[in-house]
């Protein structure tokens, strides 16, 4: 059998949203599909692999994924950063793809075997007002969700990151934020109103729900350290099971002092890369939960290094999974996710309709677990035809400003 690579090709389709999808065939016509979604950014990632790595990929052995992953990383010389990191991560997750399909194996067997019989979900509950949540998190439960992602409106402010019951131009906002349009919408903030708001709808719904219920909240990045700090502390009370991206963490630093006053569970990552951006904070056990992608932090390779280190400090994985990682991603996410020691959840909102016309997966969702199924490989297949009929549209990210017209983080 050859497993050399006969073709590479970028594939971009918006079955709902848009999606990069790289498919690598051999030469004896094996599939591999990889994700390199990169929300907003999307055609920078579908050029850096059409024009850079797609001529570099022809003719090398398919199996050779570790070597084909440094190569790709080292070579380029202008290391790190999503667009490189999002292109590589799908290079990678396309050639265990194909190792898998050809060993006839889910992609999991490959990985060392499950460590867990499915992976514990959460889901993304949201309202304009308290009733309006409540109804929200008693459907998420009704669909059998276990664990609930709690975002709330914000009296004073127009547009709340992750409320799915606002003004879109894409349909729902949750799903899908960024809006259809040649320029970014325009969004308000305002941190101390937020501040002031937020316990009372976690005493509202602990009320409602009691106390077994796990509760996530995402703060998106808005709050300074000593407001994240202040946050964490005033959410002890009740119980989250982490608060996510609390303040832009760049400054890996920062959490040393939101550490010393709370211990709230945080989550970060999403927005990293490589097993550098978490260097200090793993190390310091600055965190409890990794939540970077498998499409934006370089691959199933890539990403199995930083839960690997995690793990040496009892911080689990908190996979990012919304709908801006395709269900070529997602799958990904699982197959590693049920294969790792230290899983300790798996974000999961469903793609669209349309999403799955293009998309067929083979995971499953029971009873608040995830399973990536038994499929050979990534369990996923790409459907050119029902792929032609949702041609590209451009579409941005809002944006925030505060009240005195400053750009804040969105």
């Amino acid at each position: 059998m050859s497993t050399a690579i006969r073709t590479a090709e970028v594939l971009v389709s918006s079955p709902g949203r848009n999606f990069v999808t790289l498919r690598v065939v051999t030469e004896d016509g094996v599939v591999g599909l990889g994700d390199a979604t990169l929300n907003g950014r999307e055609l920078s990632v579908a050029s850096y692999l059409t024009d850079h790595v797609v001529p570099l990929l022809i003719g090398r052995d398919a199996h050779r994924i570790e070597d084909t992953w440094q190569f790709l990383y080292r070579s380029a010389y202008w290391r790190r950063g999503p667009v490189t990191m999002a292109a590589i991560a799908a290079v990678d997750m396309a050639l265990w793809d194909i190792k898998a399909r050809i060993a006839g194996m889910p992609l999991y067997q490959l990985l060392g075997g499950a460590s867990r019989s499915g992976l514990m979900a959460y889901g993304h509950a949201s309202g304009r007002d308290v009733p309006e949540l409540f109804d929200s998190i008693r459907r998420h439960l009704d669909e059998g969700f276990r664990s609930i992602r709690v975002q709330t409106s914000v009296p004073g402010i127009t547009a709340v990151y992750g409320v799915a019951a606002q003004p879109s131009t894409s349909g729902r906002y949750d799903y899908e934020p960024a809006q259809r349009a040649p320029l970014p919408a325009e969004e308000d903030w305002d941190t101390r109103a937020y501040m002031r708001h937020l316990p009372g709808v976690f005493e509202a719904v602990r009320g409602e729900f009691g106390p077994d219920l796990p509760l996530l909240h995402d703060g998106h990045h808005r709050m300074t350290p000593i407001q994240a700090a202040r946050l964490g502390k005033d959410l002890e009370p009740y119980d989250l099971f982490w608060l996510e991206d609390c303040t832009p963490a760049e400054n890996q630093e920062a959490l040393r002092l939101v550490r010393q006053h709370t211990v709230t569970p945080l989550a970060i990552g999403e927005i990293f890369n490589t097993v550098w951006d978490y260097q200090t904070i793993i190390r310091e056990q600055l965190i409890d939960y990794v939540r970077s992608s498998v499409t934006h932090a370089g691959g199933i390779t890539s990403l199995r290094r930083i839960v690997d280190f995690a793990a040496q400090y009892q911080i689990k994985s908190g996979f990012h999974g919304p709908t801006d990682i395709s269900p070529v991603g997602m799958a990904a996410a699982l197959h590693l996710g049920l294969a790792i020691h230290n899983f300790g959840i798996q974000e999961y909102m469903q793609h669209s309709a349309t999403t799955h016309e293009v998309f067929r997966t083979s995971f499953t969702f029971t009873d608040g677990y995830l399973h990536p199924g038994d499929e050979p490989g990534l369990g996923v297949v790409h459907d050119d035809d029902a792929a032609a009929r949702f041609p590209y549209e451009t579409a941005y990210l809002p944006f925030n400003r505060l009240k005195d017209g400053t750009v804040h983080d969105w």
